[in-house]
Protein backbone atom coordinates (compact mmCIF):
# COMPACT_ATOMS: atom_id res chain seq x y z
CA UNK A 1 0.00 0.00 0.00
CA UNK A 2 1.20 3.13 -0.57
CA UNK A 3 2.07 5.42 2.38
CA UNK A 4 0.08 9.26 2.82
CA UNK A 5 1.82 12.31 2.24
CA UNK A 6 0.72 14.48 4.66
CA UNK A 7 -0.50 18.16 5.06
CA UNK A 8 1.54 20.66 6.53
CA UNK A 9 3.97 23.32 5.85
CA UNK A 10 6.97 20.69 6.25
CA UNK A 11 7.62 18.97 3.49
CA UNK A 12 10.15 16.61 1.96
CA UNK A 13 11.79 17.83 -1.68
CA UNK A 14 9.60 16.03 -4.76
CA UNK A 15 11.72 12.01 -5.47
CA UNK A 16 12.95 11.59 -8.82
CA UNK A 17 10.47 9.57 -10.95
CA UNK A 18 11.60 6.30 -12.81
CA UNK A 19 10.24 4.14 -14.93
CA UNK A 20 11.37 0.90 -15.71
CA UNK A 21 10.30 -1.91 -18.09
CA UNK A 22 9.81 -4.80 -16.20
CA UNK A 23 8.31 -7.21 -18.83
CA UNK A 24 6.28 -7.91 -21.78
CA UNK A 25 3.88 -10.08 -22.97
CA UNK A 26 2.73 -11.00 -26.87
CA UNK A 27 -1.01 -9.82 -27.91
CA UNK A 28 -1.85 -10.97 -31.37
CA UNK A 29 0.65 -9.91 -33.46
CA UNK A 30 3.19 -8.08 -31.31
CA UNK A 31 5.00 -7.39 -28.43
CA UNK A 32 3.41 -5.15 -25.77
CA UNK A 33 6.38 -3.57 -23.09
CA UNK A 34 5.11 -3.41 -19.35
CA UNK A 35 6.80 0.34 -17.89
CA UNK A 36 6.10 0.55 -14.05
CA UNK A 37 6.17 4.45 -13.11
CA UNK A 38 7.59 4.98 -9.58
CA UNK A 39 6.56 8.86 -8.05
CA UNK A 40 7.55 8.72 -4.51
CA UNK A 41 5.42 5.72 -2.47
CA UNK A 42 3.17 6.12 -5.60
CA UNK A 43 3.76 3.37 -8.38
CA UNK A 44 1.52 2.26 -11.43
CA UNK A 45 1.89 0.19 -14.48
CA UNK A 46 1.27 1.35 -18.32
CA UNK A 47 1.95 -0.88 -21.23
CA UNK A 48 2.90 0.33 -24.50
CA UNK A 49 4.05 -1.32 -27.70
CA UNK A 50 7.40 -0.50 -29.96
CA UNK A 51 4.82 1.73 -32.10
CA UNK A 52 3.64 4.07 -29.45
CA UNK A 53 7.60 4.52 -28.43
CA UNK A 54 8.50 5.28 -31.89
CA UNK A 55 5.21 8.27 -31.97
CA UNK A 56 6.72 9.45 -28.52
CA UNK A 57 10.09 9.90 -29.80
CA UNK A 58 9.20 11.73 -32.92
CA UNK A 59 7.25 14.29 -30.82
CA UNK A 60 9.92 14.60 -28.75
CA UNK A 61 12.65 15.44 -32.04
CA UNK A 62 10.26 17.70 -33.58
CA UNK A 63 8.96 19.44 -30.12
CA UNK A 64 12.30 19.20 -28.03
CA UNK A 65 15.05 18.55 -30.15
CA UNK A 66 16.40 15.45 -28.24
CA UNK A 67 18.62 13.25 -30.26
CA UNK A 68 16.82 11.12 -32.64
CA UNK A 69 19.25 8.15 -32.11
CA UNK A 70 18.42 7.69 -28.36
CA UNK A 71 15.50 5.71 -29.31
CA UNK A 72 16.62 1.48 -30.08
CA UNK A 73 15.95 1.21 -33.53
CA UNK A 74 12.96 -0.92 -35.50
CA UNK A 75 13.51 -4.58 -36.45
CA UNK A 76 11.54 -6.16 -38.54
CA UNK A 77 13.29 -9.57 -38.50
CA UNK A 78 12.28 -11.61 -35.84
CA UNK A 79 10.79 -8.67 -34.25
CA UNK A 80 8.95 -10.91 -31.28
CA UNK A 81 11.74 -12.99 -31.23
CA UNK A 82 12.53 -13.67 -27.04
CA UNK A 83 16.25 -12.68 -27.31
CA UNK A 84 15.25 -9.58 -29.30
CA UNK A 85 12.49 -8.47 -26.90
CA UNK A 86 14.37 -9.12 -23.86
CA UNK A 87 17.24 -6.97 -25.41
CA UNK A 88 14.79 -4.05 -26.39
CA UNK A 89 13.21 -4.15 -22.82
CA UNK A 90 16.39 -2.80 -21.49
CA UNK A 91 16.60 -0.58 -23.89
CA UNK A 92 13.43 0.77 -24.00
CA UNK A 93 14.30 1.13 -19.89
CA UNK A 94 17.36 3.46 -20.67
CA UNK A 95 15.62 5.22 -23.42
CA UNK A 96 12.87 6.46 -20.55
CA UNK A 97 15.17 6.89 -17.95
CA UNK A 98 17.34 9.21 -20.39
CA UNK A 99 14.26 10.95 -21.27
CA UNK A 100 13.04 11.78 -17.41
CA UNK A 101 16.65 12.77 -16.36
CA UNK A 102 16.63 15.23 -19.27
CA UNK A 103 13.05 17.03 -18.41
CA UNK A 104 13.83 17.32 -13.85
CA UNK A 105 11.65 20.08 -13.74
CA UNK A 106 8.39 20.19 -16.19
CA UNK A 107 7.94 16.80 -17.94
CA UNK A 108 7.25 17.48 -21.55
CA UNK A 109 3.29 17.18 -21.85
CA UNK A 110 4.05 13.94 -24.91
CA UNK A 111 6.12 11.99 -22.42
CA UNK A 112 3.83 12.91 -19.34
CA UNK A 113 0.71 11.18 -21.29
CA UNK A 114 2.52 8.25 -22.55
CA UNK A 115 3.65 7.91 -18.84
CA UNK A 116 -0.12 8.30 -17.60
CA UNK A 117 1.12 10.89 -15.58
CA UNK A 118 -2.72 12.61 -15.92
CA UNK A 119 -4.33 9.83 -13.97
CA UNK A 120 -1.43 9.06 -11.75
CA UNK A 121 0.78 12.08 -10.97
CA UNK A 122 0.04 15.03 -8.96
CA UNK A 123 1.24 17.38 -11.55
CA UNK A 124 -0.26 15.69 -14.62
CA UNK A 125 -3.65 15.42 -12.90
CA UNK A 126 -4.21 19.35 -11.99
CA UNK A 127 -3.00 20.01 -15.17
CA UNK A 128 -5.39 18.04 -17.00
CA UNK A 129 -8.00 18.67 -14.35
CA UNK A 130 -7.51 22.51 -15.31
CA UNK A 131 -7.61 22.31 -18.93
CA UNK A 132 -10.79 20.25 -18.64
CA UNK A 133 -12.34 23.42 -16.39
CA UNK A 134 -10.48 26.04 -18.77
CA UNK A 135 -12.54 23.78 -21.69
CA UNK A 136 -15.75 23.46 -20.02
CA UNK A 137 -15.95 25.09 -16.77
CA UNK A 138 -18.55 27.81 -17.58
CA UNK A 139 -20.52 25.33 -19.02
CA UNK A 140 -20.74 22.82 -16.17
CA UNK A 141 -21.19 25.86 -14.25
CA UNK A 142 -24.23 27.46 -16.08
CA UNK A 143 -25.85 23.93 -16.69
CA UNK A 144 -25.94 23.74 -13.08
CA UNK A 145 -24.87 20.06 -13.18
CA UNK A 146 -23.11 18.06 -10.65
CA UNK A 147 -19.36 18.02 -10.98
CA UNK A 148 -17.45 14.70 -10.14
CA UNK A 149 -14.19 14.40 -9.11
CA UNK A 150 -11.86 11.49 -7.35
CA UNK A 151 -10.23 11.95 -4.00
CA UNK A 152 -6.86 11.24 -5.89
CA UNK A 153 -7.91 14.81 -7.89
CA UNK A 154 -8.79 16.25 -4.53
CA UNK A 155 -5.60 15.06 -3.35
CA UNK A 156 -3.56 16.13 -6.11
CA UNK A 157 -4.96 19.86 -5.83
CA UNK A 158 -4.17 19.81 -2.36
CA UNK A 159 -0.77 18.76 -2.71
CA UNK A 160 -0.49 21.40 -5.37
CA UNK A 161 -1.68 24.41 -3.40
CA UNK A 162 0.64 23.22 -0.33
CA UNK A 163 3.88 23.52 -2.50
CA UNK A 164 3.74 27.11 -3.48
CA UNK A 165 4.61 26.21 -6.57
CA UNK A 166 3.88 28.82 -9.90
CA UNK A 167 -0.14 28.15 -10.89
CA UNK A 168 1.43 27.78 -14.21
CA UNK A 169 4.51 25.68 -14.16
CA UNK A 170 4.66 24.40 -17.76
CA UNK A 171 4.04 27.56 -19.11
CA UNK A 172 0.57 26.25 -20.87
CA UNK A 173 -2.17 29.00 -19.68
CA UNK A 174 -4.33 25.96 -20.09
CA UNK A 175 -3.75 24.76 -17.48
CA UNK A 176 -3.20 26.86 -14.88
CA UNK A 177 -4.28 26.09 -11.64
CA UNK A 178 -6.35 29.31 -11.18
CA UNK A 179 -9.08 27.89 -13.53
CA UNK A 180 -9.83 25.06 -10.88
CA UNK A 181 -9.87 27.53 -8.23
CA UNK A 182 -12.03 29.98 -9.90
CA UNK A 183 -14.68 27.03 -10.84
CA UNK A 184 -14.23 25.31 -7.19
CA UNK A 185 -15.19 29.12 -6.02
CA UNK A 186 -18.65 28.80 -7.55
CA UNK A 187 -19.46 25.10 -8.01
CA UNK A 188 -22.73 24.71 -6.24
CA UNK A 189 -23.17 20.71 -7.24
CA UNK A 190 -20.53 18.30 -5.82
CA UNK A 191 -20.02 14.55 -5.89
CA UNK A 192 -16.37 12.63 -4.74
CA UNK A 193 -16.47 9.07 -5.00
CA UNK A 194 -13.49 7.25 -4.42
CA UNK A 195 -12.68 3.58 -5.73
CA UNK A 196 -12.23 0.23 -3.26
CA UNK A 197 -8.86 -1.15 -3.31
CA UNK A 198 -5.80 -0.06 -5.79
CA UNK A 199 -6.88 3.01 -8.49
CA UNK A 200 -6.37 1.81 -11.59
CA UNK A 201 -3.49 0.17 -12.18
CA UNK A 202 -1.49 1.69 -9.36
CA UNK A 203 -0.74 0.77 -5.71
CA UNK A 204 -2.41 4.35 -4.67
CA UNK A 205 -5.16 3.47 -1.72
CA UNK A 206 -7.63 6.59 -2.96
CA UNK A 207 -10.41 5.78 -0.78
CA UNK A 208 -7.41 6.85 1.86
CA UNK A 209 -6.35 9.90 0.59
CA UNK A 210 -5.83 13.37 2.70
CA UNK A 211 -7.53 16.34 0.83
CA UNK A 212 -9.52 19.78 1.24
CA UNK A 213 -12.70 20.93 0.48
CA UNK A 214 -12.16 24.21 2.18
CA UNK A 215 -11.68 25.76 -1.67
CA UNK A 216 -15.38 25.37 -2.80
CA UNK A 217 -16.87 28.69 -1.49
CA UNK A 218 -20.75 27.76 -2.51
CA UNK A 219 -21.42 24.47 -2.20
CA UNK A 220 -25.29 23.95 -2.14
CA UNK A 221 -25.32 19.99 -2.39
CA UNK A 222 -22.28 17.72 -1.81
CA UNK A 223 -22.10 13.62 -2.21
CA UNK A 224 -18.66 11.82 -0.80
CA UNK A 225 -18.63 8.06 -0.55
CA UNK A 226 -15.68 5.56 -0.11
CA UNK A 227 -13.98 8.26 1.32
CA UNK A 228 -12.25 8.00 4.79
CA UNK A 229 -13.79 10.92 6.55
CA UNK A 230 -10.99 11.54 8.73
CA UNK A 231 -8.76 12.52 6.00
CA UNK A 232 -11.09 14.73 5.06
CA UNK A 233 -10.96 18.80 5.67
CA UNK A 234 -12.61 21.65 4.95
CA UNK A 235 -15.92 20.78 4.61
CA UNK A 236 -17.07 22.44 7.31
CA UNK A 237 -16.03 26.13 5.17
CA UNK A 238 -19.72 24.81 3.52
CA UNK A 239 -21.44 25.61 6.66
CA UNK A 240 -23.12 28.92 5.22
CA UNK A 241 -24.79 27.61 1.84
CA UNK A 242 -24.65 23.61 2.03
CA UNK A 243 -27.91 22.60 2.03
CA UNK A 244 -27.63 18.92 1.52
CA UNK A 245 -25.03 16.49 2.17
CA UNK A 246 -24.58 12.59 1.68
CA UNK A 247 -21.38 10.91 3.06
CA UNK A 248 -21.46 6.78 2.63
CA UNK A 249 -19.38 4.35 3.13
CA UNK A 250 -17.07 6.42 4.62
CA UNK A 251 -17.49 7.58 8.40
CA UNK A 252 -17.46 5.65 11.65
CA UNK A 253 -19.04 8.30 13.69
CA UNK A 254 -21.40 11.28 12.66
CA UNK A 255 -18.62 13.72 14.89
CA UNK A 256 -16.11 12.66 12.08
CA UNK A 257 -18.13 14.39 9.50
CA UNK A 258 -20.19 17.59 11.37
CA UNK A 259 -17.53 18.56 13.89
CA UNK A 260 -14.35 17.29 13.03
CA UNK A 261 -12.52 20.03 14.93
CA UNK A 262 -14.10 18.51 18.24
CA UNK A 263 -11.17 16.23 19.15
CA UNK A 264 -9.37 19.41 19.42
CA UNK A 265 -11.30 20.46 22.24
CA UNK A 266 -11.74 18.50 25.78
CA UNK A 267 -15.70 20.30 25.46
CA UNK A 268 -17.57 22.12 23.11
CA UNK A 269 -21.08 24.02 22.72
CA UNK A 270 -22.87 25.08 19.45
CA UNK A 271 -23.21 28.36 18.79
CA UNK A 272 -26.43 30.18 20.35
CA UNK A 273 -27.12 27.99 23.68
CA UNK A 274 -26.62 29.17 26.53
CA UNK A 275 -23.46 28.27 28.18
CA UNK A 276 -23.36 25.88 31.45
CA UNK A 277 -19.99 24.73 32.76
CA UNK A 278 -16.37 24.83 31.36
CA UNK A 279 -16.71 25.38 27.40
CA UNK A 280 -13.14 25.29 25.58
CA UNK A 281 -15.24 25.89 22.18
CA UNK A 282 -18.19 27.17 20.55
CA UNK A 283 -19.06 25.68 17.22
CA UNK A 284 -21.02 27.22 14.63
CA UNK A 285 -24.03 25.32 13.56
CA UNK A 286 -24.88 24.04 9.85
CA UNK A 287 -27.12 26.43 9.65
CA UNK A 288 -28.65 25.74 5.98
CA UNK A 289 -28.35 22.08 6.10
CA UNK A 290 -32.25 20.24 6.22
CA UNK A 291 -31.11 17.19 4.40
CA UNK A 292 -28.16 14.27 5.65
CA UNK A 293 -27.62 11.13 4.70
CA UNK A 294 -24.77 9.06 6.85
CA UNK A 295 -26.30 5.79 5.12
CA UNK A 296 -23.97 2.86 4.88
CA UNK A 297 -21.29 4.00 7.44
CA UNK A 298 -20.08 2.22 10.97
CA UNK A 299 -21.84 4.46 13.06
CA UNK A 300 -22.71 2.76 16.48
CA UNK A 301 -24.55 6.15 18.22
CA UNK A 302 -26.40 9.14 17.73
CA UNK A 303 -24.02 11.53 18.96
CA UNK A 304 -24.25 15.24 20.52
CA UNK A 305 -22.88 16.69 17.40
CA UNK A 306 -26.42 16.10 15.86
CA UNK A 307 -26.74 19.65 18.32
CA UNK A 308 -25.16 21.36 15.24
CA UNK A 309 -27.72 20.58 12.46
CA UNK A 310 -31.32 22.09 14.13
CA UNK A 311 -32.87 23.07 10.97
CA UNK A 312 -32.30 19.34 9.81
CA UNK A 313 -35.88 18.02 8.36
CA UNK A 314 -34.60 14.43 6.39
CA UNK A 315 -32.11 12.35 7.99
CA UNK A 316 -30.86 8.62 6.95
CA UNK A 317 -28.88 6.78 9.33
CA UNK A 318 -29.71 3.70 7.51
CA UNK A 319 -27.58 0.59 7.40
CA UNK A 320 -25.54 1.61 10.12
CA UNK A 321 -25.22 -0.63 13.49
CA UNK A 322 -26.92 1.55 15.77
CA UNK A 323 -28.13 -0.13 19.41
CA UNK A 324 -30.75 3.38 20.46
CA UNK A 325 -32.39 6.06 19.47
CA UNK A 326 -30.52 9.20 21.05
CA UNK A 327 -30.20 12.77 21.27
CA UNK A 328 -33.00 13.47 18.24
CA UNK A 329 -34.79 15.59 20.36
CA UNK A 330 -32.55 18.25 19.66
CA UNK A 331 -34.07 17.99 15.93
CA UNK A 332 -37.20 19.93 16.26
CA UNK A 333 -37.46 20.20 12.59
CA UNK A 334 -37.28 16.54 11.45
CA UNK A 335 -40.08 14.95 9.45
CA UNK A 336 -38.27 12.06 7.88
CA UNK A 337 -36.33 9.85 10.06
CA UNK A 338 -34.81 6.20 8.23
CA UNK A 339 -33.37 3.92 10.94
CA UNK A 340 -33.48 1.25 8.92
CA UNK A 341 -30.83 -2.11 8.96
CA UNK A 342 -29.20 -0.89 12.21
CA UNK A 343 -29.53 -2.90 15.49
CA UNK A 344 -32.45 -1.40 17.48
CA UNK A 345 -34.31 -3.26 19.70
CA UNK A 346 -36.05 -0.80 21.61
CA UNK A 347 -38.32 1.97 21.12
CA UNK A 348 -39.39 3.01 24.37
CA UNK A 349 -39.41 6.69 24.88
CA UNK A 350 -39.20 7.26 21.34
CA UNK A 351 -42.06 9.99 21.32
CA UNK A 352 -39.83 12.26 23.47
CA UNK A 353 -37.30 12.49 20.80
CA UNK A 354 -39.29 12.43 17.69
CA UNK A 355 -41.86 14.91 18.52
CA UNK A 356 -43.36 16.36 14.54
CA UNK A 357 -42.25 12.93 12.94
CA UNK A 358 -44.08 12.50 9.78
CA UNK A 359 -42.27 9.43 7.91
CA UNK A 360 -40.41 6.48 9.75
CA UNK A 361 -38.41 3.63 8.72
CA UNK A 362 -37.52 1.07 11.07
CA UNK A 363 -36.92 -2.19 8.53
CA UNK A 364 -34.22 -4.42 8.81
CA UNK A 365 -33.93 -4.08 13.14
CA UNK A 366 -34.45 -6.52 15.71
CA UNK A 367 -38.08 -5.11 17.26
CA UNK A 368 -40.52 -7.39 18.50
CA UNK A 369 -42.48 -4.43 20.67
CA UNK A 370 -44.47 -1.48 19.09
CA UNK A 371 -44.93 0.09 22.65
CA UNK A 372 -42.68 3.11 22.08
CA UNK A 373 -44.54 4.62 18.98
CA UNK A 374 -48.03 4.77 20.34
CA UNK A 375 -47.81 8.61 21.17
CA UNK A 376 -46.19 9.97 17.62
CA UNK A 377 -49.19 11.47 16.72
CA UNK A 378 -48.02 13.38 13.52
CA UNK A 379 -46.99 10.15 11.81
CA UNK A 380 -48.23 9.38 8.06
CA UNK A 381 -45.54 6.49 6.57
CA UNK A 382 -44.35 3.24 9.00
CA UNK A 383 -42.24 0.63 7.83
CA UNK A 384 -41.67 -1.98 10.10
CA UNK A 385 -40.75 -4.35 8.11
CA UNK A 386 -38.00 -7.32 8.62
CA UNK A 387 -37.89 -7.41 11.99
CA UNK A 388 -38.91 -10.06 15.04
CA UNK A 389 -42.82 -9.03 15.91
CA UNK A 390 -44.66 -11.80 16.80
CA UNK A 391 -48.03 -10.52 18.45
CA UNK A 392 -50.63 -8.95 16.69
CA UNK A 393 -51.22 -7.15 20.03
CA UNK A 394 -47.81 -5.16 19.37
CA UNK A 395 -49.90 -3.38 16.65
CA UNK A 396 -52.81 -1.93 18.95
CA UNK A 397 -49.65 0.14 19.61
CA UNK A 398 -49.88 1.96 16.33
CA UNK A 399 -53.89 1.72 16.00
CA UNK A 400 -54.67 4.73 17.55
CA UNK A 401 -52.30 7.04 15.44
CA UNK A 402 -54.34 9.57 14.32
CA UNK A 403 -52.53 10.43 10.90
CA UNK A 404 -50.99 7.09 9.94
CA UNK A 405 -51.75 6.22 6.81
CA UNK A 406 -49.15 3.57 4.89
CA UNK A 407 -48.13 0.76 7.30
CA UNK A 408 -45.38 -2.19 5.93
CA UNK A 409 -45.11 -5.15 8.45
CA UNK A 410 -43.95 -7.87 5.71
CA UNK A 411 -41.58 -10.57 6.89
CA UNK A 412 -42.09 -10.26 10.23
CA UNK A 413 -43.29 -13.24 12.23
CA UNK A 414 -46.83 -12.34 12.62
CA UNK A 415 -47.36 -11.71 8.59
CA UNK A 416 -48.04 -15.42 8.49
CA UNK A 417 -50.70 -15.46 10.87
CA UNK A 418 -53.86 -16.67 9.12
CA UNK A 419 -56.48 -13.34 7.87
CA UNK A 420 -52.82 -11.42 8.81
CA UNK A 421 -54.12 -8.30 6.40
CA UNK A 422 -57.66 -8.14 8.20
CA UNK A 423 -56.57 -8.42 11.79
CA UNK A 424 -53.99 -6.17 11.36
CA UNK A 425 -56.10 -3.48 10.01
CA UNK A 426 -59.46 -4.66 12.48
CA UNK A 427 -56.56 -2.78 14.94
CA UNK A 428 -57.47 0.40 13.34
CA UNK A 429 -60.94 0.44 14.07
CA UNK A 430 -63.09 3.06 12.17
CA UNK A 431 -59.83 3.91 10.31
CA UNK A 432 -59.44 0.76 8.54
CA UNK A 433 -60.42 2.06 5.33
CA UNK A 434 -57.78 5.11 5.35
CA UNK A 435 -54.78 2.27 6.32
CA UNK A 436 -52.36 1.15 3.63
CA UNK A 437 -50.83 -2.30 4.53
CA UNK A 438 -47.65 -3.08 2.65
CA UNK A 439 -47.67 -1.43 -0.62
CA UNK A 440 -51.54 -2.27 -1.10
CA UNK A 441 -54.84 -0.59 -0.93
CA UNK A 442 -57.51 -2.18 1.78
CA UNK A 443 -60.30 -4.05 -0.57
CA UNK A 444 -63.75 -3.63 0.12
CA UNK A 445 -63.81 -7.67 1.31
CA UNK A 446 -61.24 -6.72 3.75
CA UNK A 447 -63.19 -4.19 5.36
CA UNK A 448 -66.49 -6.02 5.29
CA UNK A 449 -64.26 -8.97 7.16
CA UNK A 450 -62.70 -6.19 9.74
CA UNK A 451 -66.17 -5.45 10.55
CA UNK A 452 -66.80 -8.57 11.10
CA UNK A 453 -64.05 -9.32 13.39
CA UNK A 454 -64.60 -5.94 15.26
CA UNK A 455 -67.94 -7.48 15.99
CA UNK A 456 -66.79 -10.41 16.69
CA UNK A 457 -64.39 -8.52 19.18
CA UNK A 458 -67.18 -6.37 21.00
CA UNK A 459 -69.46 -9.65 21.77
CA UNK A 460 -67.08 -10.77 22.97
CA UNK A 461 -65.78 -7.63 25.32
CA UNK A 462 -69.93 -7.78 26.49
CA UNK A 463 -69.58 -11.55 27.33
CA UNK A 464 -66.39 -10.93 29.23
CA UNK A 465 -68.22 -8.19 31.01
CA UNK A 466 -71.49 -9.89 31.72
CA UNK A 467 -69.70 -13.28 33.22
CA UNK A 468 -67.84 -11.32 35.23
CA UNK A 469 -70.57 -8.47 37.29
CA UNK A 470 -68.10 -7.81 40.13
CA UNK A 471 -65.27 -6.54 38.50
CA UNK A 472 -68.08 -4.23 36.21
CA UNK A 473 -69.48 -3.23 39.44
CA UNK A 474 -66.49 -2.03 40.21
CA UNK A 475 -64.82 -0.58 37.06
CA UNK A 476 -68.21 1.55 37.01
CA UNK A 477 -68.08 2.80 40.82
CA UNK A 478 -64.09 4.01 39.89
CA UNK A 479 -65.40 5.75 36.38
CA UNK A 480 -68.11 7.92 38.10
CA UNK A 481 -65.58 8.94 40.88
CA UNK A 482 -62.93 9.87 38.68
CA UNK A 483 -63.31 13.33 36.75
CA UNK A 484 -62.71 13.29 33.08
CA UNK A 485 -59.68 15.34 32.29
CA UNK A 486 -57.96 15.30 29.72
CA UNK A 487 -54.59 14.07 29.77
CA UNK A 488 -51.29 15.92 27.97
CA UNK A 489 -50.11 13.49 25.90
CA UNK A 490 -53.63 13.11 24.19
CA UNK A 491 -53.75 13.55 21.05
CA UNK A 492 -54.87 16.54 18.65
CA UNK A 493 -58.53 16.74 17.82
CA UNK A 494 -57.44 17.93 14.24
CA UNK A 495 -55.18 16.00 12.26
CA UNK A 496 -52.94 17.27 9.08
CA UNK A 497 -55.32 18.24 6.32
CA UNK A 498 -52.55 15.87 4.25
CA UNK A 499 -50.76 12.96 5.11
CA UNK A 500 -48.79 12.79 2.08
CA UNK A 501 -45.33 13.56 2.39
CA UNK A 502 -42.71 15.11 -0.35
CA UNK A 503 -40.00 12.63 -1.05
CA UNK A 504 -36.92 13.36 0.89
CA UNK A 505 -33.61 14.52 -1.82
CA UNK A 506 -31.80 11.60 -0.53
CA UNK A 507 -32.40 7.42 -0.35
CA UNK A 508 -30.52 4.30 -0.03
CA UNK A 509 -29.07 5.39 -3.48
CA UNK A 510 -27.39 8.76 -2.54
CA UNK A 511 -28.46 11.84 -3.61
CA UNK A 512 -28.35 11.11 -7.41
CA UNK A 513 -29.72 8.00 -7.53
CA UNK A 514 -27.07 6.70 -10.04
CA UNK A 515 -24.68 3.74 -7.74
Amino acid sequence: MATLRTFGPEREAEPAKEARVVGSELVDTYTVYIIQVTDGSHEWTVKHRYSDFHDLHEKLVAERKIDKNLLPPKKIIGKNSRSLVEKREKDLEVYLQKLLAAFPGVTPRVLAHFLHFHFYEINGITAALAEELFEKGEQLLGAGEVFAIGPLQLYAVTEQLQQGKPTCASGDAKTDLGHILDFTCRLKYLKVSGTEGPFGTSNIQEQLLPFDLSIFKSLHQVEISHCDAKHIRGLVASKPTLATLSVRFSATSMKEVLVPEASEFDEWEPEGTALEGPVTAVIPTWQALTTLDLSHNSISEIDESVKLIPKIEFLDLSHNGLLVVDNLQHLYNLVHLDLSYNKLSSLEGLHTKLGNIKTLNLAGNLLESLSGLHKLYSLVNLDLRDNRIEQMEEVRSIGSLPCLEHVSLLNNPLSIIPDYRTKVLAQFGERASEVCLDDTVTTEKELDTVEVLKAIQKAKEVKSKLSNPEKRGGEDSRLSAAPCIRPSSSPPTVAPASASLPQPILSNQGILGDE
